[in-house]
């Protein structure tokens, strides 16, 4: 069966912690582009009803995320130091350090969703599901797409079944993809494809600090047939991120991201601020322990429009965010990038299958 799903070059990338919404992906989606919503820190229902909702928003193809839980070791002993040491901070903001321990995100529920629910494309990320889930799923008529950042990661998802990979530069705003938790090996979006391309021959979507037309031309050329954005979206009016990040983005006084543990347990890019800087040496691999005990602090920060203990995510291009709605964005975006080497049809883009 064939199933023509991007009939355009740009993405919106799915953004966990409350950045992607039902609105924004139903915009980006209305606009000719394909809107994404986040399965990650949901339950299943909640998952769920956000693909309804987008569904009464939208006639057009989106898709949905999905967190693959990992299995590694945790340093207990780390992970207990790391809580003595961040106490102050979250008591500053009137919260306290949360003793989540590890846990699926909800992974048999949400597959069992997906299959009942049957959306159009549906994407994995933090590593690649066994092929068994993957036909399941493929066998609803759904597209899909595993997040990688090296090469040998793209050959076991390409080994899975996957239909498309989704290649996550270092550039890239929020958390790396990594399937393990302690793969430091960051590679350049840019030379990443190249890499993938040379060795596989599988469609490629290109994610990480693209913020502007002339960055998906340039994905485009490197041999992606599309283009994710995040960051680029994030200070829209249908996201969902705070007003405090969004104001962020757009602070002088924040003038650099960096990869992190601080806040999650998992390396992340985001913003530097006074958290980062003073804990990040000291951060555990554990997550998603280490997510579950800051996240209390992250929330009440943002309540009392504190930046410097939130996780502010955003890509290398932040500075070339704009603050204008999605539909615009897309638009805008289409204009900058001028088709170049893609007919007014968009299709270099189509995915078949």
């Amino acid at each position: 069966m064939f199933k023509d799903l991007l009939r355009y070059p740009i993405i919106q990338a799915p953004m966990a912690g409350g950045a992607s919404t039902p609105k924004l992906a139903a915009a980006v989606s209305n606009a000719g582009g394909l809107g994404f919503l986040a399965g990650g820190y949901k339950t299943a229902k909640e998952m769920k009803d956000e693909i309804e909702q987008t569904r009464r928003l939208t006639e057009f193809p989106f898709g949905v995320n999905v967190f693959v839980p990992g299995n590694e070791a945790i340093d207990e002993t780390a992970v207990a130091a790391y809580r003595s040491r961040i106490e102050n901070a979250a008591r500053s903001v009137g919260a306290t350090v949360g003793y989540g321990a590890g846990d699926d995100d909800d992974w048999v529920n949400k597959l069992a969703v997906l299959k009942e629910i049957k959306v159009d494309f549906i994407s994995f990320t933090f590593g690649c599901p066994e092929s068994r889930v993957l036909r399941n799923l493929q066998g609803t008529g759904a597209l899909i797409a595993v997040t990688v950042t090296n090469l040998q990661e793209a050959k076991k998802a390409a080994d899975a079944g996957a239909d498309v990979l989704c290649v996550q530069g270092m550039e890239a705003g929020g958390h790396r993809a990594s399937f393990e938790n302690r793969t430091e090996d960051d590679y350049g979006l840019l030379v990443l494809i190249r890499m993938i391309e040379n060795e596989l021959n599988l469609p490629l979507i290109a994610a990480g600090g693209l913020m502007h037309g002339k960055d998906i031309a340039a994905v485009l050329a490197a041999g992606a047939m599309a283009a994710q954005l995040g960051t680029a979206f994030l200070r829209c009016p249908e996201s969902g991120a705070s007003p405090v990040h969004k104001a962020a983005l757009n602070d002088p006084r924040f003038n650099r991201t960096a990869v992190t543990r601080a806040f999650s347990g998992r390396r992340a890019r985001g913003l530097v601020n006074h958290f980062m800087e003073v804990n990040d040496h000291a951060a555990p691999a554990a997550y998603p322990s280490v997510h579950h005990m800051t996240k209390q602090m992250r929330k009440a920060a943002g309540q009392k429009g504190n930046p410097e203990l939130m996780a502010l995510w955003a890509g290398q291009g932040y500075k070339l965010s704009r603050e204008i709605p999605a539909a615009e964005l897309v638009e805008l975006l289409m204009e900058e990038l001028k088709w170049g080497g893609v007919d007014g049809d968009g299709d270099k883009a189509v995915i078949h299958r």
